[in-house]
C-alpha cells in the first residue's frame, strides 16, 4: 500500500511522460524497470508509451490522429500519437461535470461517446476537434439519472463500458451493483437491463435490452469477421479461491440470458439461487476464464503486423483478483476465434506483474489496436499505458 501511494503521488505531480518533473521520472524508470519482467512470445517488446493518471479504458480516433483515455475519477485525457511514445498527454473538455467517464467509444462518423455512471452523452467530431470542444457542445443522450435509477446508484459495479455495432447502435454495459442480486431487484434490473446490455440508436432513441443475466461486464467488441458481439463478465465473489470462472461469452443474437445469478460463473450456480429454477435456454460461456482473474477490456486484433496466429483473435486485460488466497491474473490474455466464431480456450500473452505477492506491479485493464497494428494496454495501478509491438525475430 506504501508503494502505490507513492507512485500515485508521482502521478498527481506531473502526467506527462515527456518533459515532466523529477518525481514523476522517477516513476517512469521504475515502470519501466518492471516492463523488463514481462514476459511475451519471441519477437514482441512492451514499453511505455504514456503516464496517464487513473487510465482505465481505450478509445482511438478513426484516423489514429487522438487516442482517448477513459479512468474512475472525473477526467477524461487524450493521448497524440508520437510513434514509440505518445506525443502529449492532454485533458479532454476540462470543464465537464464528469462521474466516472470511463465508456468511450467512436462510431464511424467520427462521434465519441461518453458513457459515464449514469449517463451518455456525444461529441461530433471528437478526434478533429477536440482541443476546442466544450461540455457545452455535448450531445446528451440519457441525462444524469437517466441511464438507471438514481435510487439504483452504487459504487460498485458502475464502470461502464462502450460499442458501437455494425448496426450502427450504441451497445452499453450495465453492470448490477451486488455480489448476488436480491430477488427483490430482479424483475427492476431485467427491465431496465442492469445487469446486462442494452442498446439504442446513436441518437438515444429506441432503447432496449439485447442481453440479460450478466453480473459486470466491462469489456466488450463485435467480431469483425461476422458482426457478432463478444463481452468479458466479473463473476462471483466469496464462492472459494478456484470457483466460479471468468467468462467471455458472444452474444449471436439479441434476448439471450447468460445465466446470473443463478449461476455464479460458467455453470457453477449461486448459493442464493442453487434451489431456484434459471431461466431456460440460459447461454454458457463460449471460455472459462481462471477463477477471480477479473477479466476487463477485449478487443479483436485487426490488423497485420502481428503473426499471422493472432490475427482475428481477442486480445483481453485480467486486472487480478483480490478475493483469492494466492493472486492470479494482471496479465494480457490471448483467444483465437476459429471457425464459425468459436473458442474453447484463453492463453497468456503478456504475463509478469503477478509475482505472487499480494502487491502486483502492474493491473493491466485495457487493450485497444493503434493503426500501425501494435497493441496499447492500461495499467490503473501505476497509471500507465504500454505499447506492444513486433519485431520478427
Amino acid at each position: 500500500m506504501i508503494r502505490r501511494f507513492i507512485l500515485c503521488t508521482f502521478l498527481c505531480l506531473a502526467p506527462l511522460l515527456a518533459g515532466a518533473e523529477p518525481a514523476a521520472d522517477a516513476h517512469a524508470r521504475r515502470v519501466e524497470a518492471d516492463l523488463r519482467r514481462i514476459r511475451m512470445p519471441e519477437g514482441f517488446s512492451i514499453s511505455l508509451y504514456a503516464l496517464v493518471p487513473h487510465a482505465r479504458t481505450l478509445a482511438v480516433g478513426r484516423r489514429g490522429e487522438a487516442i482517448f483515455v477513459g479512468t474512475d475519477v472525473r477526467r477524461i485525457h487524450v493521448l497524440t500519437p508520437g510513434g514509440e511514445r505518445a506525443a502529449s498527454v492532454e485533458t479532454f473538455t476540462p470543464d465537464a461535470p464528469f462521474v466516472i467517464p470511463h465508456g468511450l467509444c467512436f462510431d464511424k462518423d467520427g462521434a465519441l461517446f461518453v458513457v459515464e455512471q449514469n449517463r451518455i452523452s456525444s461529441f461530433a467530431e471528437a478526434e478533429r476537434d477536440w482541443r476546442r470542444l466544450a461540455w457545452k457542445d455535448a450531445r446528451i443522450l440519457a441525462p444524469q439519472g437517466g441511464l438507471v435509477p438514481a435510487a439504483e446508484q452504487s459504487a460498485y459495479h458502475t464502470t461502464r463500458v462502450c460499442r458501437v455495432g455494425p448496426d450502427d447502435k450504441l451497445y452499453v454495459a450495465l453492470g448490477q451493483p451486488y455480489n448476488v442480486t436480491p430477488r427483490d431487484k430482479l424483475a427492476l434490473y431485467d427491465r431496465i437491463g442492469m445487469g446486462g446490455i442494452i442498446r439504442m440508436n446513436r441518437d438515444g432513441s429506441a432503447r432496449e435490452v439485447f442481453a440479460r443475466g450478466i453480473r459486470n461486464s466491462v469489456g466488450m467488441d463485435f467480431d469483425p469477421a461476422d458482426g457478432v458481439l463478444w463481452f468479458t463478465d466479473n463473476q462471483v465473489d466469496r464462492m472459494g479461491d478456484d470457483r466460479p470462472p471468468g467468462e467471455l461469452n458472444r452474444a449471436p443474437r439479441p434476448g439471450l440470458h447468460f445465466g446470473f445469478p443463478w449461476y455464479g460463473g460458467g455453470q457453477v450456480r449461486t448459493y442464493e439461487y442453487s434451489r431456484e429454477e434459471p431461466p431456460a435456454d440460459v447461454v454458457f460461456p463460449e471460455v472459462e476464464e481462471a477463477p477471480h482473474a477479473a477479466d476487463l477490456g477485449m478487443s479483436f486484433y485487426r490488423g497485420s503486423a502481428f503473426p499471422p496466429y493472432y490475427r482475428g483473435g481477442i486480445f483481453s486485460a485480467q486486472h487480478g483478483s483480490w478475493d483469492r488466497a494466492t493472486p492470479i491474473g494482471a496479465r494480457v490474455m490471448f483467444t483465437r476465434v476459429g471457425p464459425e466464431g468459436k473458442s474453447s480456450v484463453s492463453e497468456p500473452f503478456a504475463e509478469g506483474w503477478n509475482t505472487g505477492d499480494p502487491q502486483y506491479l502492474g493491473r493491466p485493464v485495457d487493450v485497444a489496436e493503434l493503426p500501425d497494428g501494435s497493441l496499447l494496454v492500461t495499467d490503473d495501478a501505476n497509471g500507465a499505458v504500454y505499447r506492444i509491438a513486433y519485431t520478427a525475430p
